[in-house]
């Protein structure tokens, strides 16, 4: 038997976690789409999934999300997280939905759990308004973050963000550095928050792509002040790994989360498969063993004990109750 046979039948029996996910949106790729929005910037596509929040209703949000949930216990997944669009173009629908796909996730055996998705931000008062309203009523089980979802108000972004945290004592998933450029240093802002909130080792950044672009002496720092405010991190390479081609000089490297070196510190990695058959990734089929290998192949880490780690034991870490 090849030595990968042998990795993937001793992660299936400790049980697959899928640590960061959008499932509100799986699977809702369209013929036109992938002529009109595939190609487009990241920041444009944000905009374009506006589109789909306003005219698909409860039952279309409950259908992706179940879509996606069965698809994920075929993969051998027996834990996940979802980041749940809360926000005023979409509304109530599509967390009213994912709360109420947690009953069937059980039916299956599976643990599913939800962050809400800040993709409007959070300064504006009626977006901060709708994800408290559902942090009152128990439903948001992590509280996810997008600064970027913010220009320019990145830092009180993050700040209100581990308010809430604190306040309903909740974890803080941040969508961090995801443009693969040295001009971003958000994993250190993160970092730098959780320790000035007081919030060490309950804070996870997700992505930290652009992390990988800066010389070594900054990165050994950021390793070093994460490892300070017990930051987590979640990989999911697929995600990234096609990230575009541009003339700006940085350190060479895999566009991926530099999870070589962040064991190297110590750090806890964690995996995820980030979107599934939408307009972000058209052709990702949520194979959480297929984000693995891509892991495997290019960051050339081959221990199979670390391996399985990542993708079962530090999903749980990461996704678990405070």
């Amino acid at each position: 038997m090849i030595p990968y046979d042998t990795l993937e039948m001793k992660i299936r029996e400790k049980g697959i976690v899928n640590a960061h996910a959008h499932f509100d949106r799986a699977y809702t790729l369209t013929k036109k789409d992938m002529h009109e929005v595939v190609y487009r910037q990241l920041e444009d596509k944000w905009r374009v999934v506006d589109r789909y929040k306003r005219m698909a209703t409860y039952d279309d949000f409950l259908a992706n999300i179940l879509n996606a949930l069965h698809h994920q216990r075929k993969f051998g997944v027996k834990s996940c997280l979802s980041f749940i669009d809360i926000d005023p173009v979409v509304g109530h629908k599509a967390i009213n939905a994912a709360v109420d796909a947690k009953e069937h996730a059980q039916a299956y055996g599976m643990e599913f759990k939800i962050a809400c998705q800040t993709l409007k931000g959070i300064l504006h008062p009626n977006c901060r308004r709708l994800i408290e309203t559902h942090l009152d009523e128990g439903h948001i089980d992590i509280v996810g973050s997008l600064p970027g979802a913010d220009p320019g108000g990145e830092i009180d972004h993050l700040d209100i963000i581990f308010k809430l945290a604190k306040k309903y004592n909740k974890r803080v998933h941040a969508h961090v550095d995801q443009h693969n450029t040295a001009r971003q240093k958000e994993t250190e802002l993160l970092a730098r928050k959780a320790i000035y909130h007081g919030w060490e080792g309950k804070v996870t950044a997700i992505h930290s792509i652009s992390l990988a672009c800066h010389p070594k002496p900054y990165r050994k720092k950021v390793y070093e002040m994460a490892r300070d405010a017990g930051l987590s991190f979640i990989c999911c390479p697929i995600a990234w790994i096609d990230h575009r081609r541009t003339e700006e000089l940085n350190v060479n490297h895999n566009s991926i989360t530099p999870v070589d070196e962040l064991l190297e510190y110590g750090l806890t990695v964690a995996l995820g498969t980030d979107n599934i058959y939408d307009i972000y990734k058209p052709f990702n089929d949520g194979n959480m063993m297929t984000e693995l290998r891509f892991l495997i192949e290019a960051l050339h880490i081959y221990d199979e004990d670390i391996l399985t780690q990542i993708i079962t034991d530090n999903g749980r870490k990461v996704i678990s109750d405070i």
